[in-house]
């Protein structure tokens, strides 16, 4: 028995098709050998004379074509919307963002914040995963100025400054 090969491309397998079709082998056939050579479900009998029937009437690309799909919700201006809410409390979850804008799902506010405007979570703050250069300055400045305490005020630097 000839060696399996396990998940091959979708057009892999119609290149075989139109290959065996070309030859002249019925569908039935090409069926059965892509059945021993890939596995017993890659496709379904219907699929293989379907595509015998593309390859025959002129089709020649294997690929899947283009297709429109269901419209994205997500635009630049919903994009903006959630970034505003973002920025005035970093502290939001997808949730309360929902509330928000409950025309879009809580997965496409989350993919809103997460790849189109960048941000992650972290110490359950939302932060932009790039820091600007004018980020970089105030983080840097900030540092120091620790580093100016620590230095005056030792080990007292890390005592609070008010008594309840």
């Amino acid at each position: 028995m000839p060696p399996t090969i396990v998940s091959p491309a979708d057009c892999e397998v119609r290149a075989v098709i139109r290959f065996l079709s070309a030859k002249g082998v019925k569908p039935i056939d090409i069926h059965r050998e892509i059945c021993e050579v890939y596995k017993q479900n890659i496709m379904s009998d219907g699929m293989v004379r379907k595509w015998v029937r593309a390859f025959t009437d002129g089709r020649t690309n294997v690929h899947d074509e283009e297709r429109s799909g269901r419209p994205s919700v997500v635009n630049e201006d919903l994009v903006q919307k959630v970034d505003e809410k973002v920025r005035e409390n970093r502290r939001f979850t997808i949730s309360s963002l929902y509330d928000c804008f409950p025309q879009c799902s809580r997965s496409v506010l989350y993919r809103s914040v997460t790849e189109n405007l960048n941000y992650r979570k972290l110490c359950s703050r939302w932060v932009p995963k790039m820091l600007t250069d004018l980020h970089k300055n105030q983080r840097l400045g900030s540092a120091l100025t620790f580093l100016e305490r620590y230095r005056n005020e030792g080990e007292d630097f890390f005592r609070p400054n008010c008594y309840w």
